[in-house]
């Protein structure tokens, strides 16, 4: 089955940086896109960050320049490196995958950072 593991969050000062990885089993990984969710408190998950198969990468406004996906396909891994971290970067952070028209979530990670 689709298993989604997210490691590497915590608390960090406003401008600090963390690195976020996501383990992914279950699936042929090189060949789907992974996202990378966030849900601040009391607002519903959004979207901050995706790759693609082919390695091709988008990012929301809010993160662009701060945030940078990217995958190891030996390794079945997703990160997510985020840097110039602001208090409303706070929240759970998921990694996600759409398999055969489903969509899985990891049990996140939270992310806390204080200003």
């Amino acid at each position: 089955q689709v298993r989604l593991v997210e490691r590497g969050g915590g608390s960090v000062q406003s401008g600090g940086s963390l690195r976020l990885s996501c383990a992914a089993s279950g699936i042929n990984f090189k060949l789907y896109t992974m996202d990378w969710d966030h849900q601040a408190p009391g607002k519903e998950r959004e979207l901050v960050a995706q790759i693609e198969s082919s390695g091709t990468t988008t990012y929301t406004d809010s993160v662009k320049g701060r945030f940078t996906i990217s995958r190891d396909n030996v390794r079945n891994m997703v990160y997510l490196q985020m840097n110039n971290l602001k208090p409303e970067d706070t929240g759970v952070y998921y990694c996600s995958v759409d398999y055969r028209g489903r969509v899985y979530w990891g049990q996140g990670t939270q992310v806390t950072v204080s200003s």
